[in-house]
């Protein structure tokens, strides 16, 4: 989607930090998109000012967003299903395989980049 993101995420790890996911995603890429604003965009930085000292901007919302523990693979699979689905209820696009910032294509056979789908620990597929 143009303005947000829809994620799923499975750690490997018992002891992962949802945390520390989130902010080793996000950091990077408020990195990049703040300076590729700052050398392309500049009149659009603006928009993004907190008007505050210490953080001068703010990429993403405030808050930890919509994330939520999938404990069944009819859920999981639902859930994916409504994020494939997303921009063509908007409108954006006719089918869901469309969109390519996503792993739609892939989901229906279609190909696999630019994001791919973990075949092996996915249920279901």
């Amino acid at each position: 989607m143009p303005e947000h993101v829809h994620l799923v995420l499975h750690p490997t790890q018992d002891d992962y930090s949802i945390s520390r996911i989130l902010q080793s995603i996000k950091q990077p890429v408020s990195r990049m998109a703040l300076a590729f604003l700052r050398e392309y965009r500049p009149s659009d930085l603006e928009r993004l000012a907190t008007g505050q000292r210490r953080q001068a901007y703010q990429f993403w919302q405030k808050g930890g967003g919509y994330d939520r523990n999938v404990t069944k693979a009819e859920t999981l699979i639902e859930t994916v299903r409504y994020i494939h689905n997303n921009p063509v209820r908007r409108g954006l696009i006719q089918t869901a395989a469309q969109w390519r910032y996503s792993s739609a294509a892939q989901w229906e056979g279609l190909g696999g980049e630019p994001l791919t789908i973990d075949r092996e620990s996915f249920p279901g597929f």
